[in-house]
């Protein structure tokens, strides 16, 4: 088995991998660290021929807080090569921080949601803003009875996160009442909305989880990949893909205002922020 610092990689059996947040202290909050472990975990699952679906948990009472913005483990952008194109991160201005986010954010969410194997979210407690992004890269997302959502960024004057899925996830109406309110969202009403695929009552989360995962592994490997791809080309013939890069360049645009305006920092991936709390 793989060992990773922030992660932990279990079979559930030869064909179900699941792979766990493991930073419970700060309610799994990403930082560069559990980025990249998280990648790792994912193309080991993806190389290893007999897994055909991967599960995405967290462990302790939430799923994922957010980006970290109070220090993180300490892995910065020089001690790793990048996964993606972009480089020059520590560039002034504007253009470092971009190249940063697109990085471990737009970029490495886009890697995930074309593996071409399925994952499944299972998502419990609460999921802030960034959190988000590591749901929605999942094929199908089941949920606790007592799970809850929350974007909150536009009180910083951003547009959500940076991978930017909301209208396909809740609607144009539901995303517009949850971004420009950032109330939270519980996972009934989010099911309602179509972002998440079941609610189930916490205590039996893991083995419907599971369950699930099992079922779907049923099916030839082949056909799942060939039928996700499927799924995703016509998300971006619907135009997903071109208007997530239209929107983290408002994304930037947003960030780069903050800092002008407030003289607050802001998330770069290395935990240096002079904004409270998580995004």
């Amino acid at each position: 088995m793989p060992e990773y610092k922030t992660v932990l990689y279990d079979h559930v059996t030869p064909e179900v991998v699941r792979v766990a947040m493991n930073r419970p202290e700060a309610r799994n909050a990403q930082d560069l660290q559990l980025t990249r472990d998280l990648n790792d975990a994912f193309d080991h699952a993806n190389r290893d021929d007999n897994v055909k679906v991967i599960i995405l948990s967290g462990e302790g009472p939430h799923f994922n807080s957010g980006h970290d913005m109070r220090g993180g483990t300490g892995l910065g952008f020089n001690d790793i090569p990048p996964v993606g194109t972009w480089a020059n991160f520590d560039a002034p201005g504007a253009e470092g921080a971009m190249a940063k986010e697109e990085e471990i954010y737009l970029q490495m969410c886009r890697r995930w949601r074309n593996l071409p194997k399925p994952m499944i979210a299972e998502v419990h407690g609460k999921t802030i803003a960034g959190g988000l992004m590591l749901a929605w890269v999942c094929d199908l997302i089941i949920a606790s009875d007592d799970a809850e959502f929350r974007d909150l960024v536009v009180g910083w004057g951003i547009p959500g996160v940076e991978y930017f899925a909301h209208p396909w996830e809740f609607g144009h109406r539901g995303a517009r009442q949850m971004l420009y309110t950032g109330d939270w969202v519980s996972s009934q009403d989010a099911h309602r909305m179509g972002m998440v695929n079941e609610v189930i009552p916490r205590d039996q989360l893991r083995e419907r989880v599971e369950e699930l995962a099992l079922k779907i592994a049923e099916k030839p490997l082949f056909g799942l990949k060939i039928t996700k791809e499927a799924i995703n080309q016509t998300q971006d013939a619907q135009g997903l893909w071109t208007a997530q890069q239209a929107v983290f360049i408002m994304h930037t645009l947003a960030h780069t205002h903050w800092r002008e305006v407030s003289g607050a920092g802001i998330y770069t991936g290395e935990g240096a922020s002079t904004v409270p709390g998580r995004k």
